[in-house]
């Protein structure tokens, strides 16, 4: 058994040509411990299909959160349930993406990640439909099934990136986020009308993201074959409970992934209370979401031109809060306005999160388990935020109290980011088995 001790208190500059190869490889393999996956470039006969299949899993890893929040309104009035009950709604799945992450490498070993993404599609498919076909009960329960599902593929997914178009990863990054945010929109934006469609039903409105799901499931279905090698432990990864910078990515992670569920759950129910209407609401969100494409992609460039991250972390997480007080407290005339300057905020706050996982690690194992501790730790943290927008409406019987949160979270948020922005490695032991 070999020991390599990784002293990570190094300040090098991260924007050498390594660092800038590492950043191209956003995307963390949930089997980057397995050496023989590492070194197997498999050939794939019908690179297409794969790449379709992929986008089409992508895009459903959104769309089971983000088109409950229209319809949150008419979904509580018709259960009857208090805002606190709407608020532990949007949390469930969001602490389910934080719980069940830690399965996806552990199911990856036992049945290869292909049959594990093939097998979640069809367990998300099934939450969708239980939460839209049996009442309250079926609600809270398919939206937990719904996030563990989501969660499981959510780590998956990127590791077959990753590994099947190594030579491409930064263009697959893009292409991987582009698919999360135009799901993600396409939800927040079509379910009111879908619901309507349907003789305003919300269960038939929240059912339909089912049919995605299963055509998913259709194209992925020819990768269940596919094999890439066997699968040995080559290493283990200590210490990264016991240090500080591993901490403050993972809270970095968790706190602006709180204020992005807390628009993905509650902007419109928000926007509803200031007067437009539900299929207005999810408009802006759907805009908003849209807007996120283009500074997720360009903010993980820029903020690799300096000398660390932190001024990015400052200005990304100062629009985050602008375009979100800008919601909640601006002019109803001037609402699109900040719904853009909150769209560009959030889309480059998350890429940075990703784009910290790996400028924090001075290696694919290290990054392979930071990425996990940052996404297990961080959404569970992520998923309170929600739960206690809920509990203010529920107690002032309004939004305005709301911004005391947005507050609090986005100052932590930055607190975290201008630690975990520092040019350092974290610092852990890498053991060779």
């Amino acid at each position: 058994m070999n020991l390599e001790t990784e002293n990570t208190m190094s300040s090098q500059n991260n924007t050498s040509p390594k660092r800038t190869a590492e950043l191209e490889e956003l995307l963390i393999d949930a089997e980057a411990d397995d050496e023989a996956v590492q070194q197997t470039q498999p050939v794939l006969r019908r690179p297409w299909l794969l790449l379709l299949g992929l986008i089409l899993v992508a895009l459903n890893l959104r769309p089971a959160l983000s088109s409950m929040a229209p319809l949150l309104s008419d979904v509580s009035k018709s259960l009857g349930l208090s805002a606190a009950q709407a608020g532990l709604l949007t949390t469930l799945p969001v602490l389910c993406l934080g719980l069940f992450a830690p399965l996806a490498p552990v199911l990856a070993r036992r049945f290869g990640a292909e049959r594990v993404v093939l097998g979640i599609l069809l367990t998300l498919a099934g939450g969708i439909i239980l939460r839209s076909s049996f009442g309250e009960i079926g609600l809270f329960a398919g939206s937990v099934l719904a996030g563990a599902s989501i969660g499981v593929i959510g780590v998956l997914l990127p590791g077959i990136v990753k590994r099947d178009f190594a030579k491409q990863a930064g263009a697959m990054t893009g292409v991987y986020t582009m698919a999360l945010c135009l799901g993600a929109a396409m939800a927040a934006g079509s379910t009111v009308p879908l619901s309507e469609h349907f003789d305003k039903s919300w269960a038939m409105g929240l059912g339909f993201w089912v049919i995605p799901a299963l055509i998913a499931a259709i194209f992925w279905l020819p990768q269940v074959g596919q094999k890439h090698g066997a699968h040995n432990v080559a290493y283990r990864v200590r210490g990264l409970l016991r240090d500080p910078l591993a901490w403050q990515v993972t809270l970095y992670m968790g706190l602006q992934s709180s204020l992005a569920y807390i628009v993905f759950g509650w902007l419109p129910s928000i926007l509803i209370g200031r007067g437009l209407t539900p299929t207005q609401a999810g408009l802006v969100l759907s805009g908003s979401v849209i807007v996120q494409l283009v500074s997720s992609l360009a903010a993980p460039w820029l903020a690799t031109r300096g000398k660390d991250q932190r001024p990015a972390i400052v200005i990304v997480m100062v629009l985050t809060l602008a375009g979100l007080f800008g919601c909640l407290y601006a002019p109803i005339e001037d609402l699109w306005g900040w719904a853009i300057v909150l769209g560009l905020g959030q889309g480059a706050t998350f890429s940075l999160a990703l784009t910290l996982i790996v400028l924090r690690s001075r290696d694919s194992h290290v990054a392979a388990n930071l990425s996990s501790m940052a996404q297990g730790f961080g959404y569970t943290l992520a998923s309170m935020g929600p739960f206690a927008v809920g509990i203010v409406h529920d107690w002032t019987g309004g939004w305005t109290a709301v911004g005391w949160i947005f507050g609090v979270i986005g100052l932590g948020a930055i607190l975290a980011g201008l630690g975990a922005g520092r040019s350092l490695y974290v610092q852990v032991v890498s053991e060779k088995i």
